[in-house]
């Protein structure tokens, strides 16, 4: 019998050994080849793109994953991510009104009130939160009736707004901390999302005074008298509390914020971050507690605000995914995954992706600023298999084209 050379027999045994795999790495990398094209179509050459198996950490394709580009709205990816991390998803944000004086026999407060903001970004009235937010929102005028059960009448004094919770810069780097027209303005006690009323026509001078000046009026209106003229200044320290209204969860501020992409929410929550674990309640402060929490997750970012707004803010396709991933088995992930938008169903997306597997399989979050449109998210594909990917396109001319792309992109991540 012939020899068959020893090194033929290796040749073989490894070709034969490939064959299985073969046609799936085949397939695998056409599939990338055409994400990455999609990319390029939809957003030139200046874009970025990643897509990992999350089980594995394999990267299923990549294009110029590791440059920051501006984040857009998917900076709320790590605002909503560090929220819910460092407060937990049950966390309700508290509203209170303290008293100072006495209590005399005849229901009259020698005295005043004090409403204390807690930093609240859905605190209002229903007849605001009820068109504008979808029902979510916490009721100012619940704290009349508890007024009222300690036996107060009367006031002498009046009613003071504190809001020194937070500074009292009203927007963020975007509009020159000042008021901007796509947030209303930022307030340690915000009332009606920053609205000078129910119908949301115009902002308000000062959302404290405000939110002071509708609990007056409201209590006068159950009988309870005190001085319509309200002013600010922060409760002092002997100040007795009477009445609290709390916040929804966090987890559904959180949702409200991913979902429809609401700048002033986000705003909120990172001033909320800096009062609580970084020493001030400011827009600063607040950045850096995020950027240390991406930093624990192996990931990082260039923050300047809570939503995205302002173009300096900036983070990679790479830096994205990390974060994604890293919390994604963790009580703070799971719930950030719950509260994103829904492919084909819910808020920025409810119109996209129909036709492709993404819809209600990926749970994603937009970005869009001039010249500037991005999607990151999770797909969850019919195998068992959960991805994750980031595609920032920075260089975008047609809004509606790079939409198109990034659908199709999303597609292609959930059928993988």
């Amino acid at each position: 019998m012939k020899r068959v050379p020893s090194v033929f027999v290796a040749i073989c045994a490894v070709l034969a050994g490939s064959f299985p795999f073969a046609p799936e790495a085949a397939a695998g990398q056409g599939l990338c080849s055409t994400m990455r094209a999609r990319l390029l179509a939809g957003g030139g050459h200046a874009s970025g793109l990643l897509v990992v198996d999350a089980g594995t950490g394999r990267t299923v394709c990549a294009r110029a994953a590791g440059r920051q580009r501006p984040l857009a709205s998917n900076m709320k990816l790590f605002t909503t991510a560090t929220a819910l991390s460092r407060f937990g998803a049950e966390y309700r944000v508290a509203t209170r009104v303290l008293a100072t004086g006495t209590l005399g026999w005849d229901g009259v407060l020698h005295g005043s009130l004090y409403l204390e903001g807690g930093g609240d970004p859905a605190l209002g009235t229903p007849a605001f939160y009820d068109r504008f937010q979808a029902g979510l929102g916490t009721n100012l005028l619940a704290l009349v009736p508890q007024i009222r059960a300690t036996g107060i009448r009367s006031v002498s004094g009046r009613v003071y707004a504190d809001d020194t919770i937070f500074d009292r810069l009203r927007g963020v780097a975007d509009s020159g901390y000042a008021t901007s027209g796509y947030i209303g303005p930022l307030s340690g006690l915000a009332f009606d999302a920053g609205y000078s009323g129910a119908s949301a026509s115009g902002f308000a001078a000062d959302p404290a005074k405000l939110a002071a000046s509708t609990l007056s009026g409201a209590l006068n209106g159950a009988g309870i008298e005190v001085n319509r003229q309200v002013a600010l200044a922060p409760t002092p320290s002997a100040a007795t509390q009477i009445a609290v209204v709390r916040s929804p969860k966090l987890t559904r501020l959180v949702n409200l914020t991913d979902v429809y992409s609401d700048n002033f929410f986000a705003e909120m929550l990172i001033k909320l971050l800096g009062a609580h674990f970084g020493g001030a309640g400011s827009t600063a402060a607040g950045a850096q507690v995020v950027e240390q929490f991406a930093a624990e997750h192996g990931s990082g970012l260039h923050a300047v605000d809570g939503s995205g707004l302002t173009r300096s803010g900036r983070a990679s396709p790479t830096q994205i995914v990390a974060l994604l991933r890293s919390i994604a088995d963790t009580e703070a992930g799971e719930e950030l995954i719950q509260d994103l938008a829904l492919a084909g169903h819910e808020g920025t997306v409810a119109d996209r992706m129909h036709g492709t597997a993404a819809y209600g399989r990926c749970r994603t979050k937009t970005g869009t600023l001039t010249g500037v449109s991005n999607l990151s998210g999770y797909c969850f594909n019919r195998d068992g298999k959960t991805m994750i990917f980031s595609i920032l396109m920075a260089g975008v001319g047609n809004l509606t084209l790079a939409h198109y792309e990034q659908d199709r992109i999303a597609g292609a991540v959930a059928s993988y």
